[in-house]
């Protein structure tokens, strides 16, 4: 495989987005494999449905950690591309070494306030008495590869920011097969359960965040961490969290939407319900991670072209990102209505948690047809260093509605449990009838106006720069 970077501001933009967003799929859907083997693995155990349960009950802090690394890989990468486009790589390398620094800092912190209050935080997020203790197990272990998973996912950005889209599936790839590798001798060879699952996935991650630094570190990178530009700058900070605010809040409250799941279907469907919200969840990074891939390889040629006063070329790659991502989730939902045993069997053959996971998956995901159209506009916002609307979009569908409806909408259905569920279509069509009006109203302003909008980030960073 060669170590080759992609011209982001010449060529077929079809072919530009395919050869960035096919690597950037495959290297979202190996990712997936990280957690998504685990569970197919721990709901084959002979308690399988109660360690389900467990590992849907510390599934909000896994994916509070994964949320802290796309604070700073989606705030910094957007940003450092657009400085490639000026033609200014010092800066873009000030910003890349500045968000390694971050990323370490966070890890090692993250990692000592979860080892200390992990158990009042698992009983506050929905834990039982037969769950703790699977929770614990995975959790424990998990904490301890913090630092690794936030370079791992948190680095991985800004080497596909520089068109390098084949090595950063590569840098997935290889934790994803040591993941694949490891999981059934530990979890069964060795019978560590859960506890084998977990160090499973940070083997894998270390090995991962390791490939990231090697190339990011060494000569075939165009941008490279400097250990000149390791201190932080202010004003490089603010603009890094600032831009990435977005997409950490869309991650971490993902967390706080599962953790409102998880306490309200506890009460209306008992641990049985949690396990099939564990798997709906699998499912649903089964329908998000190809959509996310897209937007990851758009993403480079937006903020690239943007940088380089491109607009022609932003406004070709909105519109095949659009109609690409609106064309997949509408797809991949119809066959999910059409074949929802196949899905659910993926993850567990128990008859009982079979039956109400098949039920849930009907109600659960009616809407999620048009959500490729609210992602490709929400994060073409976010390639734009549109931080505002992005911080805007992200709360709206998951704090502003859905967390609420969660707990509304099972005061006015007879069956409380189809109230819960209800909740996530109810909240997804006017999120994404929103997030489409928003940007159709706004698409030409917005592309006419990025360079004298004062308000927005980029600019504002580049002002104070300069």
């Amino acid at each position: 495989m060669k170590n080759k970077n992609v011209n982001l501001g010449e060529g077929s933009v079809g072919k530009l987005l395919i050869n960035l967003a096919v690597p950037a799929i495959i290297a979202q859907m190996v990712n997936l494999l990280y957690n998504i083997v685990d569970r197919i693995f721990i709901g084959r155990m002979a308690n399988g449905e109660i360690a389900m349960a467990g590992i849907g009950v510390a599934m909000p802090i896994i994916m509070i950690i994964s949320a802290f690394s796309y604070l700073i890989g989606s705030g910094g990468a957007p940003l450092t591309a657009i400085k490639m486009g000026e033609k200014n790589n010092d800066e873009a390398e000030k910003i890349m070494s500045n968000s390694f620094s971050m990323l370490l800092i966070i890890g090692v912190s993250l990692t000592i306030v979860f080892l200390l209050f992990k158990e009042p935080i698992l009983w506050a997020f929905g834990a039982s008495e037969t769950t703790i203790n699977y929770a614990l197990d995975y959790l424990t272990i998990y904490v301890m590869g913090t630092l690794f998973v936030q370079i791992a996912l948190g680095m991985n950005p800004f080497i596909n920011t520089q068109g390098f889209a084949k090595i950063g599936m590569l840098t997935v790839l290889i934790g994803a097969v040591i993941n694949i590798a490891l999981d059934p001798i530990l979890i069964f060879t060795f019978d560590m359960g859960v506890k084998g699952a977990a160090l499973t996935s940070i083997i894998a991650q270390g090995v991962s965040s390791l490939f990231a630094l090697n190339f990011l570190f060494g000569k075939k990178s165009i941008l490279k961490i400097r250990k000149k530009y390791l201190k932080l700058d202010k004003k490089i900070v603010g603009s890094i969290l600032a831009l990435g605010i977005a997409p950490f809040i869309m991650q971490a409250t993902e967390s706080l939407v599962l953790v409102s799941l998880n306490n309200q279907l506890s009460r209306f469907g008992g641990d049985l319900a949690i396990g099939a919200m564990t798997i709906m969840s699998s499912i649903m990074q089964i329908i998000t991670m190809p959509l996310m891939g897209l937007t990851q390889g758009a993403q480079p040629i937006i903020s690239y072209n943007y940088g380089a006063k491109n607009l022609d070329r932003v406004k070709k790659t909105f519109k095949l990102l659009l109609l690409t991502c609106l064309s997949y989730s509408t797809l991949i939902v119809v066959l999910l209505m059409l074949f929802p045993d196949f899905f659910v069997s993926i993850f567990n053959n128990k008859p009982e948690l079979m039956e109400i996971t098949t039920w849930s998956i009907e109600i659960y995901f009616a809407g999620m047809f048009i959500f490729g159209a609210q992602i490709a506009c929400q994060q073409t916002f976010l390639a734009l260093g549109r931080a505002k609307i992005s911080l805007f979009l992200a709360l709206l569908r998951k704090v502003v509605l859905l967390v609420p409806l969660i707990f509304i909408l099972p005061n006015f259905t007879e069956n409380g449990l189809f109230g819960v569920l209800l909740a996530e279509p109810v909240a997804d069509i006017i999120a994404c009838a929103t997030t489409v009006i928003s940007f159709a109203v706004f698409y030409k302003n917005t592309l006419s106006n990025m360079k004298t909008d004062e308000s927005d980030i980029v600019s504002a960073y580049s002002h104070n720069n300069n």
